[in-house]
């Protein structure tokens, strides 16, 4: 029978410093890996989280094994411990996260000798408060328990701050994005742009997606370039193009640079049809060069020249000559009006999505920036970019070949309240001064000891101990680290399906109306 006073109680600090603090568990309890324990105080509480787990035994080893090998050999018949309990255990190591006394705070003392632990209540976290501009991204998780208290951030500081999302395949990072993206859909403090090379955030036939939301019809708009029934035509008139927008998606020499701002210097918004027609007149330009910017510029584009009809062609529908002129535009007005604009770009090559991408963040940070200058920036929604596969624009290879439009907001796009949700399986091959401006990671699970590294010193907190656990994150289960959090936060993610199914059970039902 159990002490009464210890009834709550799952460990004891025995020994340790403030960064492994060892806590022996009690017999009846079970700690894992990610707990959150609180050690109660008469001025508030010290918040523990335990990062990894051992035996302990008073029994020495040798004996133990001479113990373990006469049961495997069948001699251990009748053989008992004394006091087994108290003789053999489990040892949790933790550190000190938080400490609770008026307020939250970065603790600087450690718990009592003997201080007893017992897990963490919804009571505990009570300053984990729900902003007015809000985003949700789960519930608190403590170990593989999950409370039931949801964690929201601050979206205006979020999203212009940058978040990073790291994990490998199959943890969950869509579904993740999905869930976020559902409880700001009809926020008016937020427009984000989504580039969708998979097609899986709108949903169709049966599967669920942002669609299926209450207010889809005033807040989401959908380009495809192979529309269905409530999506937009992606077409995009080539006259929109400008040279600056393929910085950082096609790798160009200097002669190729030169020759393209020549070209627009003559022609304007014609410079790329100039540069396919069939006697392009380019000061000062090689032959040579033009044939490369017609193959590169060609290949991204879809653009062919035909002989026969002595005109350029396209090969795809997404860019042309003949209609799309506005399409941009309603983009950008799209996300300005705080909508969520999905664009489809499955149909296309990674860099014909990317320079899609990039005209609309050109074109957004500009009236940012001459928003700011105007002093009405205040007025505007902050604008999210999703981008899938980040390293494409944001790793270290492809910045060697210049900074683009993706890397200049990482870096000062905050101020223009422009911001990334950059997702990656690779967090090593991203710069750590771009890494640095990504205020907010969301780490999913990751077995590749080089990028739980990367993710670790990049981290908003110290989460120097938490290599085990970030190792042992199961699908849906993630790490808030943001400096907008008191602490990185464990958090349970729900099922994107779950949150729209509880969605339309929430819908009151309207009782049908008699004609009489």
């Amino acid at each position: 029978m159990s002490n009464p006073s210890t009834a709550g109680t799952c460990g004891e600090v025995i020994a340790g410093e403030s960064s492994a603090l060892l806590i022996r568990q009690k017999s009846d309890k079970q700690i894992e890996i990610g707990d959150l324990l609180v050690e109660d105080r008469e001025d508030g509480y010290i918040l523990l989280q335990v990062y990894d787990l051992m035996y302990g035994s008073q029994i020495p080893q040798v004996a133990r094994e001479l113990i373990a090998g006469m049961t495997l050999e069948g001699y251990g018949k009748g053989l008992e411990l004394v006091e087994p309990n108290l003789r053999n255990y489990v040892l949790a190591v933790a550190r000190a996260i938080l400490r609770m006394t008026d307020a939250p705070h970065v603790p600087k003392i450690l718990p009592a000798t003997f201080g007893s632990v017992r897990n963490v209540q919804e009571r505990d976290l009570s300053f984990l408060t729900r902003p007015v501009d809000s985003i949700h991204f789960g519930k608190v998780r403590s170990g593989s328990k999950i409370l039931s208290l949801d964690v929201y951030l601050d979206g205006i500081e979020v999203f212009s701050h940058h978040i990073l999302i790291p994990a490998t395949t199959g943890r969950g990072k869509s579904n993740l994005v999905k869930v976020m993206i559902w409880s700001v859909l009809d926020k008016d403090y937020c427009g984000i742009l989504i580039l969708d090379p998979h097609n899986e955030y709108y949903g169709k036939n049966e599967t669920l997606g942002l669609r299926n939301h209450p207010r889809a019809k005033d807040y989401l708009r959908y380009y495809s370039a192979n529309p269905g029934k409530g999506a937009l035509t992606l077409m995009i008139n080539i006259r929109t193009i400008r040279p600056n927008h393929f910085n950082g998606i096609i790798e160009f020499s200097e002669p190729q640079r030169e020759a393209m701002s020549v070209a627009y210097s003559k022609y304007k918004e014609k410079w790329i049809e100039n540069i396919f027609s069939p006697k392009p007149e380019l000061p000062n330009v090689q032959l040579g060069t033009i044939g490369v910017l017609q193959r590169k510029l060609g290949r991204v584009l879809g653009i062919d020249f035909d002989e026969d009809e002595q005109k350029v062609k396209f090969r795809t529908r997404v860019f042309t000559t003949e209609g799309g002129e506005a399409t941009i535009n309603d983009i950008i007005k799209a996300l300005e009006e705080s909508k969520k604009v999905i664009i489809d770009t499955s149909a296309l090559e990674d860099q014909a999505e990317l320079l899609i991408g990039s005209i609309v963040a050109n074109d957004i940070l500009n009236q940012h920036k001459w928003a700011k200058e105007q002093e009405t920036l205040r007025s505007k929604p902050v604008v999210s970019i999703v981008i899938e596969e980040a390293p494409r624009v944001l790793g270290d290879q492809t910045l060697a070949s210049g900074a683009n439009i993706y890397s200049d907001i990482a870096r000062e796009g905050r101020k223009f309240k422009i911001g990334l949700i950059a997702i990656t399986q690779l967090t090593s091959v991203i710069p750590k001064t771009v890494l640095a401006n990504m205020n907010t990671k969301i780490i999913l699970g990751n077995e590749l000891s080089t990028e739980r590294r990367s993710i670790i010193e990049s981290a908003s907190q110290d989460l120097s101990s938490d290599d085990k656990n970030i190792a042992s994150l199961d699908k849906g289960e993630a790490i808030i680290s943001s400096n907008f959090t008191k602490f990185a936060v464990p958090i349970a993610i729900p099922l994107f399906d779950d949150v729209v199914k509880s969605s339309q059970q929430d819908i009151p039902k309207t009782k049908p109306r008699i004609v009489t």
